[in-house]
């Protein structure tokens, strides 16, 4: 058995026992490795120390529970292995920037830790061959766009930190305003297509240390506008990496962040292909009934 897999047995061991106590000796056992050796190739492929990460996991599924009005808050607590309400909120205000009671009055998406799928570092997949792991089903194909595309919408610009610690570290997702700026707008917006895809991009920007994020739809043209920015898909090829997950929260959250993590950290480079400084996320539609999405990146060099 690889390593890696000795560390993935106890990343769903602790899935599975977050409201019970877990500690570095019983974890390392299942890992079969010194209380040494697990914590280092813990932290070295989880990017997180273990405690650490089974404090963040806890968090992520705090923000799910609470969202169960029928439970108290301190029953959630006891579910996650916390002694006691105040611990909890301290927790949770600690991670997220908010009480538990705040967060169950006015819910927003936060920036959560992901669990790892290691599988997806050390599998490389075929053109065409779906690839399913903890509940994602991800593919990767080609296609050639004929003619440029366009997408009408707004623009944000983003820390680049907030790219680097997607589904590591928690806070609030800095993108929500956006899409709910251009959704609470769009049907004011004139030239867009009815019914046309959906598409937020990534790309660079001129001032260090941030990146640009638009969050539009498809439109008919360029669009002369001070307010709206118009994002031009161009033609050529592009590898496309489609992928499912079980609702939209874990599509934009835990499954968009792995797929990110595998094509950029896996295939792309297994395959010597370096791309145009831009990725777009393609959706039919970004609301809460989507669970499906592309992510579209145009090679510099076909292969």
């Amino acid at each position: 058995m690889h390593a890696w897999e000795q560390i993935q047995k106890t990343i769903d061991y602790i899935e599975q026992h977050l409201s019970e106590e877990l500690d570095i000796g019983s974890l390392s056992k299942i890992a079969a490795l010194s209380p040494f050796y697990y914590q280092r190739l813990f932290k070295r492929l989880v990017k997180k120390p273990v405690i650490e990460y089974i404090k963040l996991r806890r968090m992520a599924k705090a923000t799910e529970h609470l969202l169960q009005l029928d439970k108290r808050i301190l029953d959630i607590a006891l579910d996650l292995g916390f002694t006691s309400h105040e611990q909890f909120t301290r927790t949770f205000k600690d991670t997220f920037g908010i009480t538990p009671e705040n967060y169950r009055k006015s819910p927003i998406i936060f920036n959560r830790m992901t669990k790892p799928q290691l599988l997806l570092n050390y599998t490389l997949i075929d053109e065409n061959v779906p690839l399913i792991t903890d509940g994602i089903v991800l593919e990767i194909s080609r296609k050639h766009l004929n003619t440029n595309e366009y997408f009408s919408g707004y623009q944000a610009k983003v820390p680049v930190k907030f790219m680097e610690g997607l589904g590591v570290d928690s806070g609030e997702d800095p993108l929500i305003n956006l899409w709910d700026n251009f959704h609470n707008t769009k049907n004011s917006i004139t030239d867009l297509i009815p019914d046309g895809d959906e598409l937020g991009v990534s790309y660079t920007c001129e001032e260090e240390g941030y990146f640009y994020y638009f969050a539009g739809a498809q439109s008919t043209a360029l669009v002369n506008s001070e307010e709206l920015t118009t994002w031009e898909l161009p033609s050529g090829e592009y590898i496309i990496c489609s992928f499912e997950a079980e609702n939209f929260e874990g599509l934009v959250m835990d499954a968009l962040y792995k797929a990110l993590q595998y094509l950029y950290g896996i295939w792309l480079p297994k395959h010597n292909i370096t791309t145009e400084a831009f990725s777009a996320e393609r959706y039919a539609n970004h609301d809460v009934n989507t669970t499906k999405m592309e992510l579209w990146v145009k090679p510099i060099k076909n292969n």
